[in-house]
């Protein structure tokens, strides 16, 4: 930790800051540096799963009018932004174009308004809160161990491409007066999660969990969030010191793969659900399967989750190697991935009013 004097002169932009990454890094950062000023900004007030810290003070901002952005920045005058703001789409639009325009307009477009404003208001540090899918969103190719001198992908989601795109904004933006990076955390769950945790215990309810899609075996990262927001302070830390991370990128992740299958297994535990059989779908007959829902969907206008893209998504190898962030931002995994899996549950359980499995109170 660097010395707290240093860090408390500071004064701190978060955007996206009401969301599910940002609320989590205000957290961490005001417990570490209680005196660092916070401003929080995001098209979305604060919300009861994301908390906030008392006496934050967050203002209402659409990253995508540049205006209203430049106009924060003269209020705040930040010597430090962390841009976590952008979307991620659900799972009904994960694999298609459909929210192209929107998603693009706010990551990249969203990013480069935040750049501008950095520049011109001689913001000292940008740290960028990227996706490990600027380089897994291509579902072609298997990534085992993969570090950041992968390269993005030329074809991929539109998330993956958007963020791709936003990220290189940033990096190309370092310079002597404006120090930047970007962080690639994986899936990521933790209490707020609205989109991990949430769906796999659905499938409880919908009679699901028994149905194997492939060999069950392909290793995935996940992270917690509050480890996320570690990285982030880390990252602010060495930008506000010796810069060493300064124009690069890091994956962040848990460090622990992990397949699919034993992740979705632990959560319906915690749920007092142990599926009654197993049924395996080879991934080529599942990948048919998902181009008829895909037809069907297309035909009646409705939506599916179960697709090609999902089929692929499900089957897929998907983890890094942790060494850079290690050694350049001194980031290790804070909560391990039992315990990740435990306050995700506990949280999530507590969000819905149901009461979690007595074999795993503690």
């Amino acid at each position: 930790m660097m010395s707290m004097d240093i860090f408390n002169s500071k004064r701190v932009l978060i955007s996206g800051g009401t969301g599910f990454v940002g609320s989590a890094t205000v957290r961490v950062l005001a417990a570490r540096y209680p005196g660092c000023a916070i401003a929080v900004i995001d098209k979305s007030p604060p919300r009861a799963e994301h908390v906030l810290p008392e006496k934050i003070e967050y203002m209402q901002v659409d990253i995508t009018s540049a205006e209203e952005v430049n106009k924060v920045f003269g209020i705040v005058k930040p010597n430090i932004v962390v841009h976590t703001a952008g979307i991620v789409p659900g799972v009904a639009d994960r694999f298609g174009r459909r929210l192209e325009s929107e998603v693009w307009r706010t990551n990249v477009e969203g990013t480069r308004n935040m750049l501008n404003a950095a520049v011109e208001h001689g913001v000292e540090s940008f740290i960028y809160t990227s996706s490990c899918c600027v380089v897994t969103d291509d579902m072609s190719t298997s990534y085992r161990n993969i570090d950041e001198g992968w390269p993005a992908s030329s074809t991929s989601l539109i998330y993956g491409e958007s963020k791709a795109a936003a990220e290189a904004l940033v990096l190309q933006a370092n310079s002597n007066e404006l120090a930047t990076c970007a962080l690639r955390p994986s899936v990521l769950c933790g209490e707020g999660d609205y989109q991990l945790v949430p769906i796999i215990h659905a499938c409880i309810e919908k009679y699901e969990t028994p149905f194997i899609i492939g060999d069950g075996e392909n290793l995935w990262d996940v992270t917690h969030v509050s480890n996320i927001a570690d990285a982030h302070v880390l990252a602010m830390e060495n930008l506000a010191t010796s810069r060493t991370a300064a124009g690069e990128a890091f994956f962040i992740q848990n460090n622990e793969p992990i397949t699919f299958r034993d992740f979705c297994l632990a959560i319906w535990s915690h749920f007092g659900h142990t599926p009654p059989f197993e049924v395996r779908i080879p991934e080529g007959l599942a990948y048919f399967a998902g181009l008829v829902c895909e037809m069907v969907t297309w035909i009646t206008g409705g939506t599916t989750t179960l697709s090609r893209g999902s089929v692929r998504d499900a089957c897929a190898v998907r983890y890094a190697n942790g060494d850079k962030a290690r050694k350049i931002l001194g980031y290790n995994a804070r909560i391990g991935m039992d315990e990740a899996i435990r306050l995700s549950c506990e949280e999530y359980a507590q969000r819905i009013g149901v009461r979690l499995s007595a074999r795993h109170d503690r």
